[in-house]
């Protein structure tokens, strides 16, 4: 029984290293934003990932402002049903603007 109760723990326990895991390498801002519950940089959770925003957005010199305005207003459509609740006022214009500076940077 002991055993059980050991593995049982054992697993609980790679479970939170595998979460947080997940957020490795995310900004700390994103993580205080709360943008971690919805996305990863490099696999889809309710959002896609950023990653995948960057690839879509390579090139795109209006691509800064118009996800300024989706971060911040929020939007539905452009990556499937889900929407994007809005982010402003509850995160700063500023810090909306850094952190979609980090994810298009991710396509470099």
């Amino acid at each position: 029984m002991k055993s059980v109760a050991v593995n049982v723990l054992a697993a609980a326990s790679m479970l939170l290293v595998a979460g947080s895991a997940m957020a490795t390498g995310m900004p700390e801002l994103a993580q205080k934003s709360s943008c971690t519950s919805c996305h990863a940089i490099d696999k889809k959770l309710v959002g896609p990932a950023w990653m995948d925003i960057a690839r879509k957005y390579k090139g795109d010199a209006g691509a800064e402002a118009r996800l300024i305005a989706k971060v911040a207003k929020g939007g539905s459509g452009a990556w499937g049903a889900m929407p994007m609740p809005p982010n402003s006022p509850r995160v700063s214009d500023a810090d909306i603007k850094t952190l979609v500076k980090f994810i298009l940077s991710l396509s470099k």
